[in-house]
């Protein structure tokens, strides 16, 4: 690994295959998510910190929100085979999470007296909440399944 790359070992042996989880469109997808945590855990610190009794359910699921995007941001620099699963089952509880809250906010605003990130599936956020998970799954996906075959 160079200049900080993020690359995922595979195959048996000392040498193994690797293949960059960033580069490519996972450089934009590490971009992506890294600026997600930022807005997320800036905006749920800010609120909880002063206005936390008007919506504690927003807030709460804004910060929740942004654990979620650092924790998969982490996953997609450490870059590991094990990173790899972990940021896959991580992005399919985001797009559950979104998919939910979304949903639920449409259903009984009334729920929610302030939008969280994930609000009307991501409406804020010019809808990245919804198309980064789905992203970042197919990334997964198809970046595994370019690696080449192990030489014999």
């Amino acid at each position: 690994m160079t200049s900080g790359e993020a690359e995922v070992a595979t195959g048996d042996g000392p040498a193994g295959r690797s293949r960059r989880l960033t580069s490519g469109p996972g450089t934009l997808l590490l971009w992506l998510y890294g600026v997600m945590v930022v807005g997320a855990v800036s905006r749920s610190v800010y609120q909880i910190a002063t206005e936390f009794d008007r919506a504690p359910l927003a807030y709460s699921l804004s910060a929740v929100a942004g654990v979620v995007y650092g924790f998969i941001t982490y996953t997609l620099v450490r870059g590991s085979e094990g990173a790899r699963r972990a940021a896959q089952v991580c992005c399919a509880a985001e797009l559950a999470g979104v998919l939910i809250v979304g949903t639920w906010t449409l259903i009984e605003p009334s729920a929610f007296p302030d939008a969280t990130v994930w609000s009307k599936y991501g409406m804020g956020y010019v809808f990245i909440p919804v198309l980064l998970p789905v992203s970042a799954l197919y990334w997964l996906r198809r970046s595994r399944d370019r690696e080449p075959a192990p030489r014999d």
